[in-house]
């Protein structure tokens, strides 16, 4: 490898969110550029934050010398994969491992999309304050100046797994079931923020029993307006009759009121007719930038959809992928008709995968997404929404007013999937962990230093730190709980996703 190393810099797309995140990258490129002279080569930054996908190309297309993507906050997959795709320099995503600056996020949601456009890159990570005296990161680092590429072990991934027959036979009937009507994903817009991994279209989801039908997020403004009071009077006394707490007026919410909670449930209401409109399953909502000044924010709504307990609900959950995204969508409606087969609660959670620590001996992730998280999780209680607080969404990103669907998860078995593209096809990676109850203290501390207003989960995912930050191709996770491990890692392979299994050896 020349000695010459480029550092560059994929932010988000608004302004704010890169200013405030500023010095948290300019001390990390500090870092790295220690620690890549101290192995002998000369970085030199490409200055500025990449913005737009045009600037991705114009400032990273025709350098061809090895690059680094410095991932210290949430940034757009596009941010780096427009600038490099159709190039074999090497590629290196280094992040630091930050609950509060989620560059660890960043780094999955990049990864994922450089490998559905089948762009070599490699990944590092640290959480260590000084990084060159990090042994470990800093040898992951010379393996990559060295020959180009690092390699992590793959003892935690399995390829094939034992299922009984029981298991079997339970998937192959809801597979079955999928074969007599294919499952119509509502696709509320696409490619959230950058996550083209999450985005599969129709040409791969009609290969396994999927389809979409796409509407403009211009149809929740205008059909909004044709909803009747009376609805959202009731929906309102409804969520409140439940249990639901609403954090209105606090300090930095000033104007977080019942008015936004009503346009929230009068977005809901939209969605919900044009659910039942179009007969959809389930349901993609974009996190859209040229709405966001128009419409308080979707997550309120779309925690109401991941519950039985909701507004004018059918008894059933609608499973609601955050952010459109397929790669969970997918998955959280496999896994719904696979608890419901069993006679479980059908409730799929959505999250990030947001940050993590050793506790008692194990490293628990911290899921925390900002509010696609059903509210079973935090009763175990389908006909409540007991345990579900809404805050008002930071003003950062939401400068509309509206709530979040936030709580604290309970303990309990769980099992958890995604799908995503690989070399042209669709994979299903499954596991299975725990849910886990954390002291007050610990608790509060991990989620202080991560999003306090989101739904909050501590999971051990039965695989290890090293392993999932490695090898696991998404940002985003589904979780269900109980054991339906068998049963998915089933219907995953009579549906044709090539199946990766997840788990800590012995």
């Amino acid at each position: 490898m020349t000695k010459r190393i480029a550092l560059f810099y994929p932010g988000d797309a608004r302004p704010r969110p890169n200013e405030v995140a500023l010095p948290s990258v300019t001390a990390a490129s500090a870092q790295l550029e220690g620690a890549l002279r101290r192995l002998g080569h000369e970085p030199y930054r490409i200055e500025g934050f990449i913005t737009k996908p045009h600037e991705a190309i114009e400032k990273l297309s025709h350098v061809d010398d090895p690059l680094v993507g410095v991932c210290v906050h949430w940034l757009y997959g596009p941010h780096t994969t427009d600038g490099v795709v159709g190039k074999d320099n090497p590629l290196l995503l280094a992040s630091n491992f930050s609950g509060q600056w989620p560059g660890l996020v960043g780094l999955l949601n990049t990864g994922a999309c450089l490998e559905s456009l089948d762009r070599k890159f490699s990944r590092a990570w640290t959480d260590g304050p000084d990084w060159s005296r990090d042994d470990e990161f800093m040898g992951r680092l010379d393996e990559w100046c060295s020959t180009g590429r690092i390699t992590y072990t793959e003892d935690e991934i399995a390829y094939d797994t034992p299922v009984s027959d029981e298991a079997a036979k339970r998937a192959r009937a809801v597979a079955n079931e999928i074969r007599r009507r294919r499952i119509i994903i509502l696709m509320l817009g696409d490619t959230s923020m950058g996550m083209i991994n999450g985005y599969f279209g129709p040409r791969l989801l009609s290969r396994h029993g999927f389809t979409e039908h796409k509407i403009d997020q211009a149809w929740i403004v205008d059909r909004g307006r044709s909803i009747d009071e009376k609805r959202i009077d009731e929906a309102l006394a409804f969520v409140k009759a439940k249990g639901v707490t609403f954090h209105y007026g606090e300090s930095g919410a000033e104007d977080f009121d019942e008015r936004a909670t009503r346009e929230q449930l009068r977005d809901y209401l939209v969605v919900l007719n044009m659910i039942e409109e179009y007969k959809a399953d389930c349901l993609g909502w974009q996190y859209q930038l040229g709405l966001i000044p128009l419409r308080p924010p979707s997550d309120f709504a779309e925690g109401l959809f991941n519950s039985t307990c909701r507004p004018e609900s059918n008894g059933d959950t609608v499973a609601c992928a955050t952010e459109a995204d397929q790669g969970n969508a997918v998955p959280m409606e496999m896994m719904k008709r696979l608890l419901k087969a069993k006679g479980l609660h059908q409730a799929v959670m959505f999250h990030d995968v947001r940050w993590g620590a050793q506790h008692d001996g194990r490293f628990l992730w911290v899921l925390l997404n900002s509010g696609s998280c059903g509210a079973y999780a935090f009763n175990h209680n389908p006909d409540t929404l007991e345990g579900v607080h809404s805050y008002r969404q930071p003003a950062m990103y939401f400068p509309t007013p509206g709530g979040t669907f936030a709580g604290e998860s309970l303990a309990g078995e769980m099992t958890w999937a995604r799908a995503y593209i690989k070399g042209g096809a669709l994979w299903m990676d499954v596991g299975r962990g725990r849910v886990v109850k954390l002291p007050p203290a610990t608790r509060d501390a991990w989620w202080e230093g991560t999003t306090p207003q989101w739904p909050f989960m501590a999971a051990d995912l039965g695989v290890s730190q090293e392993t999932l930050m490695a090898h696991y191709l998404s940002n985003h996770i589904a979780v269900a709980y109980s054991d339906i491990f068998e049963e998915m890692v089933a219907l995953s392979r009579e549906l044709g996703f090539r199946v990766r299994v997840l788990r800590k050896n012995g």
